[in-house]
């Protein structure tokens, strides 16, 4: 069928891939695509293919589809993101959004509303679930909720990003290569990170990043 709309996948779990793939075939008017497992392949189909639409795992094989999402808001806007996440979706939602992704989508319930959202978004819409439309709007509209913050929410996008590599077993050499920075930036964001959570040693990041890594929640008792 001419005209269908190219929806470029970009997920490292190649299994999740093909059945997200498969189930978006199945729609007349769409057809998805792509292998790319990082940010970095991912950019190279994005500037070959140029999708109408691009569905993104916000934690990829290397690094951050935050990331991903930062680059097409610069340099292809006309291009909405949605974005896939089986973490906690009142953390990473917002900052989705506020990186510039069209909408969210829990991995526990992509196969159920992928198709709605994609047609949301390619329609100009942001697609998110009920519960995250409630969450936000309270904390639009209530402000004194902003004192009730996670501790996981004090951190930036970037020591987010290098708190997750490091539960991902990254050292701060490897973390330093792939985001392009100095070991001592490194060492200065795992300093951040400490602090903000209320962390005294470097075995304690590392136990605690780990811990969230896999779960999605912080393993110690935190003020």
């Amino acid at each position: 069928m001419p005209n269908k709309k190219k929806i470029l996948l970009v997920e490292d779990h190649p299994i999740f891939r093909l059945g997200l793939a498969e189930l978006i075939n199945q729609e007349d008017d769409f057809i998805a695509f792509g292998d790319s497992k990082d940010v970095d392949p991912a950019i190279k189909e994005i500037e070959t293919l140029n999708p109408d639409l691009i569905i993104a795992d916000i934690t990829l094989k290397k690094s951050d589809g935050i990331d991903l999402v930062k680059y097409v808001k610069k340099y292809h806007k006309n291009i909405p993101v949605l974005v896939l996440s089986m973490h906690d979706e009142y953390l990473y939602a917002e900052r989705a959004l506020h990186a510039g992704a069209r909408g969210y989508i829990m991995k526990q319930e992509a196969m159920e509303s992928v198709v709605t959202a994609i047609h949301h978004v390619l329609e100009g819409k942001i697609y998110l679930n009920e519960k995250v439309k409630e969450h936000i709007l309270s904390n639009i509209s209530d402000t004194p909720k902003i004192k009730n913050k996670t501790p996981i929410d004090r951190l930036t996008d970037r020591e987010l990003q290098v708190f997750k590599m490091i539960g991902r077993g990254f050292s701060s050499r490897d973390i330093a290569e792939r985001l392009f920075l100095s070991i001592k930036t490194i060492g200065t964001y795992r300093e951040r990170i400490k602090n903000k959570l209320n962390l005294k040693h470097a075995n304690e990041l590392i136990r605690c990043a780990v811990h969230f890594e896999k779960t999605g929640q912080i393993s110690t008792q935190l003020d």
